[in-house]
């Protein structure tokens, strides 16, 4: 059968760009179908715009203006790396909501298209939890939140991970006095222990309350202010906000697509279901991205798109493999993390020796006059494998990288206790950490190997 297109991808984010790319690459008929703005989450309303917000605090220039700087990036970002980019590659992006007719087919703005293959790559949106009396109250998203010209006096931020204490801190850096409402015993629930003391820490020494293992009853609105009740280890509190900041997951944009048509099967989170090379329940439909519940880093979706580009058009059967994955929190200071936590690898039955090694230990610090923060190492026991690694630290976010190969490449501490590492940097700290596997660092000099 002669079908119009070899690939039709629905959405034109981060991950389905790679794959489009990865298919004009192959000399394929390429289009895209975008419901809404192209680009995706990351350029429009996520790791784009949420960064450029941070970076900007602290320069001397209002909200205002940071909003509307902000903005003129996205446009130029969007132009530049999205619609420039589909006119070069000479792929079709097709305005429109797509929906499965049937197995082998979709529709889009009443014209019915047929592909070889389909991606589903649209994306996800904030969730938004059950909360008595949340609609009516109001509240912010992450999506929303990046809108405000004028930072609210007091904000009650609902989750504390990622995005929350991201934009809390942007809003705590603005001004406001925050409150952190967040249903697990503690912050950052998905990352080492130590990570949740000393965000906390540095949280609550900024200002900042930080309130854990919290039900939240419901929201009320009360004149121009919000009224947060919940409970508490037992109590009922209560306390009164101008905003309510909600950032409490994703949930995958599947609604309307019209999968049951085309036997694409769901998980239980509304996920697109799909195996290791990523193909759904239906053969010739795969997808990538935040739409499959995996984790939701736009790096990681544009490794899936074209991974599974690659599976669809090539029979590549490329599997997934996130064992060496690395995830940022961009707060100060930075939350970085790649491979298994010290948790994960006992659950997995893995033997393991972590050592942890303070900022106060690393000569980089010292001279920032911070030390708040750490970097550990978590390594199997029998081989000395590393297989994780945390750092919390100004440049976390680019130790990590590090880790990133150690993990991959399958290097033990000895092996990066060994290395060359630049002196006054917190790359150092890397080793420095693998070090204390068999000495004592605090005895040696400054710039030892």
């Amino acid at each position: 059968m002669r079908h119009e297109y070899d690939l039709a991808v629905i959405g034109s984010g981060a991950a389905a760009f790679a794959a489009a790319i990865v298919a004009s690459d192959l000399g394929k008929r390429v289009v895209l179908v975008e419901s809404n703005q192209v680009g995706g989450t990351c350029v429009n309303v996520g790791c784009i715009p949420s960064k450029a917000m941070l970076a900007s605090v602290g320069t001397g220039f209002d909200l205002n203006t940071m909003v509307d700087s902000k903005n003129n990036l996205v446009d130029r970002m969007r132009a530049e790396k999205y619609i420039d980019l589909a006119r070069a590659y000479g792929f079709e992006i097709l305005p429109g909501t797509a929906e499965f007719v049937d197995a082998e087919s979709i529709s889009v703005a009443g014209k019915r298209i047929s592909a070889h293959a389909y991606l589903i790559a649209s994306g996800a949106s904030p969730a938004v939890p059950a909360i008595d009396g949340l609609h009516e109250a109001g509240y912010l998203t992450s999506t929303s939140a990046l809108d405000v010209r004028i930072p609210p006096r007091e904000l009650a931020v609902i989750g504390a991970n990622a995005v929350g204490l991201e934009l809390g801190q942007l809003f705590m850096k603005l001004g406001s006095k925050v409150t952190f409402l967040e249903a697990m015993p503690r912050i950052t629930p998905l990352e080492e222990l130590e990570v949740s003391a000393v965000m906390r820490s540095v949280l609550e020494e900024d200002g900042a309350t930080v309130l854990t293992g919290v039900k939240i009853d419901s929201v009320r609105r009360d004149g121009d202010r919000r009224r947060v009740s919940f409970e508490q280890r037992g109590g009922r509190n209560e306390i009164s906000v101008d905003h309510v900041l909600v950032a409490t997951g994703r949930r995958p944009n599947t609604a309307a697509l019209g999968l049951e048509k085309a036997g694409i099967a769901l998980t239980e989170r509304g996920a697109v279901m799909v195996d290791e090379h990523l193909r759904s329940t239906n053969p010739r439909v795969w997808a990538a991205g935040d739409v499959t519940g995996h984790p939701q880093f736009v790096y990681v979706a544009a490794y899936e798109g074209n991974l599974a580009a690659r599976n669809a058009l090539e029979a590549a059967d490329l599997k997934v493999d996130f064992t060496a994955m690395p995830r940022i929190i961009f707060t100060t200071p930075t939350v970085a993390a790649a491979g298994l936590t010290d948790g994960q690898a006992n659950a997995q039955g893995i033997r393991c020796s972590c050592r942890v090694l303070p900022l106060s230990a690393v000569p980089r610090a010292l001279v920032n006059r911070d030390t708040r923060g750490f970097v550990k190492i978590v390594a199997e026991q029998a081989t000395g494998r590393i297989i994780g690694a945390t750092a919390v630290a100004d440049g976390a976010a680019d130790v990590i990288l590090a880790a990133v190969y150690a993990i991959q490449l399958g290097l033990t501490t000895d092996q990066v206790a060994s290395t060359w590492a630049p002196y006054l940097t917190f790359a150092e700290a890397f080793k420095l950490a693998a070090q204390t596997f068999k000495r004592d660092v605090s005895k040696l000099s400054c710039c030892a190997a």
